[in-house]
């Protein structure tokens, strides 16, 4: 494509984009002057949860926060609590840090201010500045880096030379807009499987499409190996109430959650060990299996055996702690027990 192509795809991709670019809550407000704060939740909210998913997720945060003040006042475990269910908990965390410090320095007005928060990467700075400041940053992500491997035809699209694509198709008059149409038209139209180009705007300039294999392009990652972790965890107490530890680490780091312990399954005996040293530990007696829950994360496939136990530490409201979704899932076997024993 050459650069005198260029004036008219940015014409026809943002004309598609005025017709036809999702309604989202945080896209409210004139063109490149979103309000900072929600546009930010929405942008490190969707990181790693679909829109779709994540719109429920939003509005339940911005009740609970409804401006960066009530963030950064707030604890960090009702932070953490707002957030449950959305995964990746280091996103809350730096969140609420990155509050703090914009209630002591004001809100960001340059892309380097945004780069300058905790939590916020190349992509976020870019997608911030560009939608509340109007700032000449073209983003890259996933969408992105699919539509632009289409445009030309491009199997193995580096960081680099997406990031290149992006700057240089970047329209000047309205970066945010066209950041926004190049990820709209990624989710909606030029999407991983069977891409819709017959509704596409940039059809008559897509190499992919003129392959006849537009599918093909990007070639698939490669993806890491699933890694399996065996544990056993111990309910003390029930589903309402139950005894829980902080857990720590980055992918969980800050939530509550049932006791737990892994072990190697290759090891004989493994288990009951583990059970024996977490209670051990507890200072509780261990119980009957109350069944086993698996949950994956990230690359990373949890297994747990669940037992019941008694004694140990004081019990915690489980109503109102921030829980990891396979903590949710040990805790219903305890509900499914005494349904069982007690059935109604």
């Amino acid at each position: 494509m050459s650069d005198a192509e260029q004036p008219r795809l940015r014409a026809a991709l943002l004309a598609w984009f005025d017709r036809q670019g999702r309604d989202l809550p945080w896209r409210q407000g004139p063109e490149g002057r979103r309000d900072p704060y929600r546009a930010w939740v929405a942008e490190v909210l969707l990181q790693q949860t679909q829109v779709a998913r994540g719109l429920g997720y939003y509005h339940r945060f911005l009740t609970a926060f409804p401006s960066v003040q009530a963030l950064a006042a707030a604890p960090l475990d009702d932070v953490l609590k707002a957030w449950e269910g959305c995964g990746y908990y280091a996103r809350a965390r730096n969140l609420h840090r990155a509050a703090q410090q914009v209630t002591r320095e004001g809100l960001p007005r340059t892309h380097a201010e945004w780069l300058a928060l905790p939590g916020v990467g190349p992509y976020t700075a870019a997608a911030l500045s560009s939608f509340t400041q109007n700032a000449p940053h073209a983003v890259n992500d996933g969408n992105v880096r699919r539509v632009l491997a289409r445009l030309h035809a491009e199997p193995a699209p580096t960081p680099r030379w997406v990031q290149q694509q992006a700057d240089a198709l970047l329209d000047p008059a309205r970066p945010g807009a066209w950041n926004e149409a190049v990820m709209d038209l990624g989710a909606t139209v030029c999407t991983p499987k069977r891409p819709q180009c017959g509704a596409c705007p940039l059809s008559g300039w897509c190499g992919a499409r003129a392959s006849g294999q537009p599918g093909d392009y990007p070639a698939p990652k490669t993806r890491p190996a699933v890694q399996t972790v065996q544990a056993v965890a111990v309910l003390i107490g029930n589903a309402q109430c139950a005894v829980l530890e902080r857990r720590d680490g980055a992918l969980l780091g800050g939530l509550l959650g049932l006791p737990s312990q892994p072990f190697d399954p290759a090891q004989p005996g493994a288990p009951a060990q583990a059970l024996h040293a977490l209670c051990a530990r507890l200072n509780a007696v261990p119980g009957p299996l109350l069944g086993e829950v698996t949950h994956t994360m990230t690359h990373r496939q949890v297994t747990w055996q669940v037992y019941a136990a008694t004694g140990g530490p004081p019990l915690t409201d489980v109503g109102s702690a921030a829980l990891s979704r396979l903590d949710h899932k040990a805790l219903a076997l305890a509900g499914r027990r005494a349904q069982s024993l007690f059935p109604v």
